[in-house]
């Protein structure tokens, strides 16, 4: 009798584990068969998920940005105390996310990079979180600021 595989959810699951090879080694650092012997499978079983390197990409962007939220804002929490949440837990892989991001988009335009998937899912899922915080009329300038934030403490080395 043949197996019965849940397609999509063997999908989430490969991307899911996927993402961390991306983060280790870099969007240009990262192809198919490296990920697919990541993964213990084949060059082709990856091929038969994902059709390609950037629809392996937008999938583990979906898995981990898709997840981004489930424990960072705290209802109970002030304003202040879910701010630090977040800045905290975006501080935690900060450098490599943000090195993953730059080589993802290394070469791309802006009309590029304001049309790519992969880059609006994650920019909604910030958005998303921000603003369930400050609300919608603050919740670009908090972004805005609160990215800087990282950025400055990363190239200060704090």
């Amino acid at each position: 009798m043949p197996k019965i595989v849940d397609h999509q959810a063997h999908s989430q699951h490969l991307a899911q584990r996927a993402a961390g090879y991306f983060s280790d080694h870099g969007y240009a650092g990262t192809s198919m068969r490296a990920v697919a012997q990541h993964l213990g499978l084949s060059k082709s079983a990856l091929y038969h998920y994902f059709p390609s390197k950037e629809d392996l990409f937008l999938a583990c962007t979906k898995q981990v940005m898709g997840a981004f939220d489930a424990d960072v804002v705290d209802p109970a929490a002030t304003e202040q105390q879910n701010l630090h949440r977040l800045t905290e837990a975006l501080r935690q892989d900060f450098a490599r996310e943000m090195a993953l991001i730059f080589d993802y988009l290394r070469g791309k335009t802006q009309n590029e990079i304001a049309q790519d998937e992969a880059m609006q899912v994650a920019m909604s899922a910030y958005r998303r979180v921000v603003t369930s915080i400050v609300g919608e009329k603050r919740a670009e300038a908090v972004l805005a600021r609160l990215l800087g934030e990282l950025m400055l403490d990363y190239f200060s080395g704090t």
